[in-house]
């Protein structure tokens, strides 16, 4: 992916967070009405040292910041009266004095209260924001874990990005009267972009993996459409997979190349490499045996690129091997996942998508007579 973005550059060079609003009792709750309690208790101690009263605000403001509206409320409460207690014993409670400085306090009271109903809306609007990212991902890209027209396909989706569910990878599958066809992406780019070319690319897959007579005219066709969505500098690297008894055919747009994993492991490059979709690809399809038991692992390149802090790549080949020796596809791509998070030693940094295929009976087609 970084190859092709440089790439892209060239091409084109031609042509908040907010705060937390916690529920239920927490020990933190207490720092607000202490805070108070801390700025009002010299004056409540001694009269002559002199009184406070603005900086009574603290403690609302420490609740505004951290909590909600209840909390404010009560920590305003503990303020005001802590406010009044400050000059019960002195002369000027009914002065001009104590009532600007009063009156300033119940300001600044009413704008945390404010402050915290407003936080406490926007924590709404995120959280709902977060479920519909998370139904998005289940529409957009399916879970799957089970057997597709005599192939057993498995999934899992990280998205690097805290507020989405759904990042630049991507993938699908659909069964067509040529066969099961997955496809395997990675849209250029973060954000709200990458998200609307992701959904683009897998409904455009959906709608052409059933009438694309190959591998080939169904990557020209989803060049023809993504064209005009993209920008200049953007692309999507693609990777076509079509099953057939005994074999599976590949076209490659750019991206990372499939793993075979059976008696051995290989990469499976294609012979001619080819551009990604929206970089003027010529797509040529290549075939590839497969043995029972073979298994197909497709990926984006959050796998292939993922770092040690001291910069040393995953080494991919042997820790495939390794983890493709479960016996289930689930466990597999767990003990993979796992094994990348534990060489990168912090969460990743890229999104990834894993798609694990092995035919249920794999067998060489017999010669034609």
């Amino acid at each position: 992916m970084r190859e092709w973005e440089q790439r892209g550059e060239r091409m084109s060079a031609d042509g908040g967070g907010g705060g937390h609003v916690r529920t239920g009792f927490s020990w933190l709750m207490l720092v607000p009405p202490a805070a108070c309690l801390l700025v009002a208790l010299p004056h409540l101690v001694d009269h002559r040292v002199p009184s406070l009263v603005t900086l009574l605000l603290i403690g609302p403001l420490l609740a505004c910041v951290r909590f909600g509206v209840r909390c404010t409320l009560l920590v305003c409460a503990w303020a005001a009266a802590l406010g009044l207690a400050t000059d019960l014993g002195d002369d000027a409670v009914a002065g001009f004095g104590f009532g600007v400085r009063f009156g300033g306090l119940l300001l600044g009271c009413a704008v945390t209260v404010h402050a915290a109903g407003r936080g406490e809306r926007l924590t709404a609007a995120l959280a709902r924001s977060r479920e519909v990212a998370r139904v998005t991902q289940e529409a957009v890209l399916r879970p799957i874990s089970r057997t597709l027209d005599g192939t057993q396909v498995c999934t899992r989706y990280h998205c690097s990005a805290d507020e989405s569910t759904v990042g630049g990878d991507l993938y699908d599958v659909a069964v067509t009267p040529y066969g099961l066809r997955v496809l395997v992406g990675d849209v250029r780019g973060h954000g709200l972009d990458a998200l609307r070319l992701t959904a683009e690319t897998i409904t455009g897959f959906r709608e052409l993996a059933y009438t694309a007579p190959d591998l080939p005219s169904l990557a020209d066709s989803l060049d023809t459409r993504l064209t005009p969505e993209l920008g200049p500098e953007d692309f999507v690297t693609a990777l076509l997979a079509e099953f057939a008894p005994g074999e599976v055919r590949l076209v490659n747009c750019g991206h990372p190349a499939p793993l075979r994993s059976g008696r051995s492991i290989e990469f499976l490059e294609p012979k001619v490499p080819s551009p990604p979709l929206g970089l003027r690809p010529d797509p040529r399809q290549y075939r590839v045996r497969l043995q029972p038991g073979d298994r197909l692992l497709l990926y984006t390149d959050g796998l292939a690129e993922g770092r040690d802090p001291e910069g040393i790549p995953f080494p991919l080949l042997g820790e495939a091997a390794l983890a493709l020796r479960e016996p289930l596809p689930e466990d597999a791509l767990s003990t993979l996942h796992d094994r990348l998070l534990q060489h990168t030693g912090a969460p990743l940094a890229d999104d990834l998508a894993l798609v694990l295929c092995q035919p249920v009976e794999a067998t060489v087609p017999a010669r034609v007579r």
